[in-house]
């Protein structure tokens, strides 16, 4: 049976201290969790698989520099569910990531799983969204290098595009991995049993499946999302893609008309762009990519311009028809009305929880305006038996978010609240080219949070990467404290962007100054390094140092 342990800690005196006591006591063989509320209260929180000498806790912490004593010490009693089938301890309802990560979790700590899944294994990643997405991106940035790249005395050039044979490939991908990543993966676990069948919550916090009665003692929502229209008039009448219908497109449009400029809509218009197809987009707020920094913005218009890509943004959509096999989009922008038309029209405005018909009302649960489960830090729902992890709650739509929030609830269904998730530096990546990618505060969330900000801008074309790749397109922003030095933020605008921010994570999360980052050693002509030369630029003129001047 797990036990829970409270500790009392001497000696922490700050957040870092917090981390090395918490990362000092996971490190004892037999820890599931271990968790510091706050380095002031002088308390740390384990659970653990079974029993665990308290020697061997106070000797790690010891080891990391503090002084540790073991206060209490208490089996974890699993609550009963209400009355009836008691054959799961828990049930999670969906087959996506945060599903998965909740029963694999689960059955870790030993628990009898139900899985319950209507539809396809694997949710929205594997099967319409990232896996595809990511895959198309791909195949067509090789084939639009094939005719525009830097380099003198290397002739390559685009020959004819077979999209149906690319569509065949993708499928053949998402089968292979949905295969290898999900319908395997649960065959390993004996303790889940997969149950076909649409899922609904009945008062008490029973579920009903299929028409037979269950009651586990805990269950986690993880039903997931799908793409979300706006209510324009003529829109339904006229017809319309959403992301899932656009990446199984077998014939390519002539012409397109993407509505919405955040991350989704400009990965597909690029893809669609690069394809051959004359694309359109629209945005109702004023810049693409809305919530990233605004150099970013009006940086990566302008790659996408040169492309062939038409923007229309701040415009307000006033109503969509369909004429002769075109569809025309009526507008309205700074007072003045204007309308644009193509073969497709593509939504991309968001996504809205798959929380209709699940029987939240019978159990006390008021989703929010586009069904989303609103969740404590906890994963815990309003119903006290009930947790949600993934993008059917109220988190941020990332599927990493979703896998870890699905560990996080069962953990803590299973065990008791003791664990939440850690979001202050969550990334993000826009898979564009260049591609977008940010972590912690921007440079006005900085200043509406109390912070005296200072940034450092750096244009790619100071990084030699860049320049030895002949694609000196974007720029990275910093941004600090300006009275403590601290990074509170780095959004990237590059070619490898995805794979440069994690380290700006890492220093997010370990409280790096500028100092302390530009001070870091990068290896030379990569595009990480671009962030300690931006680290640099709060101090010193990059342009004016030598290759590897630091």
């Amino acid at each position: 049976m797990p036990i829970r342990l409270e500790l009392a800690v001497q000696g922490m005196t700050c957040d870092d201290c917090a981390r090395h006591v918490a990362r000092a006591l996971h490190s004892v063989p037999g820890v599931l969790s271990a968790h510091v509320p706050h380095w002031s209260a002088g308390k740390a929180e384990v659970v653990a698989a079974g029993e665990i000498p308290s020697e061997a806790l106070e000797e790690a912490v010891a080891r990391a520099g503090y002084r540790a004593r073991v206060i209490r010490s208490e089996p974890v009693e699993t609550s009963r569910g209400p009355e009836g089938d008691r054959r799961f301890d828990l049930m999670v309802i969906g087959g996506g990531s945060a599903a998965f990560a909740a029963a694999i979790r689960a059955a870790e700590l030993g628990a009898r799983v139900a899985m319950v899944e209507a539809g396809t294994l694997g949710g929205t990643c594997v099967n319409v969204g990232c896996v595809p997405s990511k895959m198309l991106i791909r195949a067509l940035a090789v084939y639009h290098r094939a005719g525009a790249h830097g380099f003198q005395g290397v002739t390559t050039a685009r020959g004819a595009l077979n999209w149906a044979a690319l569509i065949a490939q993708k499928e053949a991908l998402v089968t292979a991995m949905r295969r290898e990543k999900y319908e395997e993966v649960l065959a390993a676990y004996p303790q889940i049993t997969l149950l076909r069948g649409r899922a609904r919550l009945i008062e008490g916090g029973a579920v009903a499946v299929n028409g037979e009665t269950f009651a586990p003692a805990r269950v986690i929502l993880a039903t997931g999302a799908r793409p979300w229209a706006p209510p324009i008039p003529g829109l339904a009448e006229a017809g319309y893609l959403t992301s899932t219908e656009a990446l199984s497109l077998r014939e390519l449009p002539r012409s397109l008309i993407v509505i919405g400029a955040s991350a989704v809509g400009l990965e597909l218009a690029q893809v669609f762009a690069r394809a051959g197809v004359t694309v359109t987009v629209l945005e109702a707020l004023p810049r693409i990519v809305p919530f990233e920094e605004p150099e970013i913005s009006a940086a990566l218009q302008g790659y996408l311009e040169q492309e062939g890509m038409v923007f229309h943004t701040g415009v307000r959509i006033l109503r969509v028809e369909r004429s002769e096999g075109r569809a025309l989009v009526h507008f309205e922008k700074d007072g003045r009305a204007d309308a644009v038309s193509a073969e497709r029209v593509l939504v991309a405005t968001g996504r809205q929880a798959n929380t209709e018909g699940l029987g939240l009302e019978a159990v006390g649960i008021a989703p929010g305006p586009k069904g989303e489960i609103p969740v404590t830090p906890y994963m815990q729902t309003a119903h006290p038996t009930i947790y949600a992890a993934g993008d059917c709650t109220n988190l941020p739509m990332f599927v990493y978010v979703a896998a870890a929030s699905g560990m996080v609830a069962a953990e803590n269904a299973l065990l008791g609240n003791h664990k939440t998730l850690d979001l202050s530096a969550l990334p993000r990546v826009t898979f564009t080219d260049p591609e977008v990618a940010a972590a912690g505060l921007t440079e006005a969330q900085a200043r509406e949070q109390g912070y005296a900000s200072k940034v450092s801008l750096l244009p790619l074309d100071l990084v030699p990467r860049a320049r030895v790749a002949f694609d000196t397109r974007g720029l990275i922003k910093l941004v600090a404290d300006a009275e403590t030095d601290r990074l509170l933020g780095v959004h990237v605008l590059a070619p490898e962007a995805g794979e440069v921010i994690q380290a700006g994570v890492l220093a997010l999360k370990g409280g790096y100054t500028t100092r302390d980052l530009g001070n870091t050693l990068f290896p030379y002509l990569t595009w990480v390094e671009g962030l300690k030369l931006a680290a640099q630029g709060f101090v010193r003129d990059v342009a004016r140092l030598s290759c590897c001047a630091g």
